[in-house]
């Protein structure tokens, strides 16, 4: 009788333990990144923009920069113009991302404008170092379009003179 018991007791330890990893472990990353309503499209541009913060790999996901994007993805940068697919993702990354030593965005200030459908912006700001030296407050908007956990769409609005040096072209900045 004392083994039934002992056995159960076991049984019911490791049932538990069972259940417990499985709703306890983090999900992969083809689960924890599915687009089916807002908050799970907000997790894939999230996840995206801590690749940047983290020199390319999401340390929330474990998913690669250009692992985010579609293969046939749009992605506009200003003063690079349009990548259109992988190829020229790559590309322009490689363009714009040569020019950064460091990055990082304040996810606790971002203003998300969620719409319900594929399509979504958020605000925000970032701070970091570019070659030409470092900036505290860049302000920027991201306009995403999400579907099957990848980015689709992606157009980054904001001043690509990181380190504030193109001063002599505006009035206002001069004195």
């Amino acid at each position: 009788m004392k083994n039934k018991i002992a056995n159960r007791r076991q049984m019911l330890v490791g049932t538990g333990a069972v259940i417990a990893a499985t709703v306890l472990a983090p999900a992969t990353a083809a689960q924890a990144l599915t687009s089916n309503n807002d908050e799970e499209r907000k997790a894939v541009a999230v996840s995206y923009l801590k690749s940047l913060d983290n020199g390319g790999v999401s340390p929330d996901t474990d998913i690669g920069l250009f692992d985010h994007f579609a293969e046939d993805c749009e992605v506009f940068f200003p003063k690079w113009g349009v990548a259109n697919g992988k190829e020229e993702l790559i590309q322009l990354f490689t363009d714009v991302g040569g020019t950064l030593k460091s990055i990082k965005h304040d996810y606790d200030n971002f203003t998300w404008y969620m719409t319900g459908t594929e399509k979504f912006s958020v605000e925000g700001i970032s701070s970091g170092e570019h070659r030409d030296g470092p900036w505290a407050v860049g302000r920027f908007s991201d306009c995403f379009e999400v579907s099957n956990g990848k980015i689709d769409r992606l157009f980054i609005y904001l001043d690509p003179d990181y380190a504030g040096n193109d001063t002599e072209r505006y009035e206002w900045i001069k004195s």
